[in-house]
């Protein structure tokens, strides 16, 4: 007899293949989604999140999930782009590209645009039928997304939080987990102090910096991590399986437009690629051949390993210096005592802009002081690059999906809501 195997995990609750696939067919047969058009959810439970998205995709329209947090203005705005778009024949999924602030960017991708990449993936996380994997990033987030259709397409099981705060009996159940770097601290500051099943052996990890140290903490947790470089409308860009550094993901070839030999903005071609955006358009821009970019800049250095420097249009122009704030917190969080730093420019009429940091602290221990940290920055950064204003917080405000949250941290500041270093 077949063992009907758990599909989906939330908290206590288990929905298995039978029942999962049931409920599929019934959301689709009582809502009968018109093919080709773009249908928003917004659903608190996740589990049903999860249903009416697969019955979406089952009726070949296309699933757009957001987030109970979002204001109700913003998701009047998603409403009303959906309502007024035209159909989309090619298009299988939607993702938002970034949190729930301004005019919502919507990325319109097909359905072999992600499937291409699934073996690559499962081979890289040696994943298989039996796994279950954590998405504590929300449903909106185009990679937990992602990882729905991936985790559906071998049979593995999903792991979905609770609440929209991690909590340690998320991982009773979990073998595998896609998440950003913040998550994976989480999990492992978890395990450590022994609050947190040791079930988990591999993470695939993306969305922000990780730091070698995060990497050799959860290695001594047992768990293995996968660590990528990519982008909502590129998908996956570059891997890095062992801390050996980033070389390009299977299927991906890459090139760099610079005036100097290796460093410059990059360039990609792939199956992967997202084919545009739903209303306001975004940084993707394409080119002939096939090639396309967001304006991120790289360096590939004499190996082929990319090293990765943050978008172009986020430079800061002081003085007569460009700094790219990803080489400043690069350097800022190899420093003892800062867990994560965010850098922005702040206007100043004779300079142009000024470089300001803020830092995350390591709570429960004493701040070291703005001396020492001023004296580590300079041994590592160009006088050009020093931050000039320093303020700290025990918790760097984040997107949803655990991201530095770069427009709150300078909101933060203006407001006077985080402690400026005197």
């Amino acid at each position: 007899m077949t063992v009907d195997r758990v599909a989906v995990w939330c908290g206590s609750i288990s929905v298995s293949e039978v029942q999962l696939c049931d409920r599929v067919r019934e959301t689709a047969a009582e809502r009968q989604f018109p093919a080709n058009t773009v249908v928003p959810i917004l659903d608190e439970d996740r589990v049903s999140a999860v249903v009416a998205a697969l019955a979406v995709r089952s009726s070949d329209a296309i699933p757009l999930l957001g987030d109970q947090r979002w204001s109700a203005d913003f998701w009047a705005q998603v409403r009303t782009l959906a309502d007024y778009a035209p159909g989309h024949a090619e298009t299988g999924w939607a993702t938002f590209s970034s949190g729930s602030s301004g005019s919502p960017r919507v990325i319109l991708r097909s359905e072999a645009s992600w499937s291409a990449s699934f073996p690559a993936v499962t081979e890289l996380m040696g994943l298989e039928s039996t796994d279950a994997v954590y998405l504590p990033a929300p449903l909106a987030s185009s990679l937990s997304l992602f990882s729905v259709a991936h985790a559906r397409s071998i049979g593995a099981a999903i792991v979905l939080p609770n609440s929209h705060t991690f909590h340690p009996s998320d991982l009773v159940q979990a073998t595998a987990m896609h998440g950003t770097p913040h998550a994976l601290r989480t999990i492992v500051e978890s395990m450590e102090s022994g609050e947190s099943p040791r079930r988990l052996r591999v993470a695939l990890v993306g969305g922000a910096h990780l730091d070698t140290a995060l990497r050799r903490r959860a290695e001594g947790q047992g768990i293995r991590v996968v660590s990528y470089y990519g982008a909502a409308e590129l998908s996956f860009v570059a891997v890095d399986p062992d801390g050996l550094g980033y070389r390009a993901f299977a299927g991906v070839e890459v090139r760099v437009d610079s005036d100097t030999v290796n460093r410059g903005r990059l360039w990609v071609r792939s199956p992967y690629l997202a084919s545009g955006y739903l209303g306001v358009d975004g940084a993707l821009e394409q080119a002939e051949g096939g090639w396309a970019t967001v304006g991120d800049l790289v360096e590939v250095d004499l190996a082929g390993r990319l090293h990765f420097h943050g978008r172009a249009d986020g430079a800061i122009l002081t003085a007569s210096a460009t700094v790219v704030p990803e080489d400043v917190e690069s350097a800022l969080r190899a420093i003892d005592g800062i867990e994560d730093a965010v850098v922005i420019g702040l206007a100043n009429t004779g300079l142009g802009a000024i470089v300001a940091v803020l830092i995350e602290t390591t709570p429960g221990r004493d701040v070291p002081s703005l001396r020492h940290f001023r004296d580590e920055a300079r041994s590592r950064l160009s006088p050009s690059h020093l931050p000039r204003r320093w303020y700290r917080t025990e918790q760097l405000p984040r997107t949803s999906a655990g991201k530095p949250a770069r427009d709150e941290v300078r909101q933060a500041i203006a407001n006077g809501t985080v402690t400026r270093f005197e």
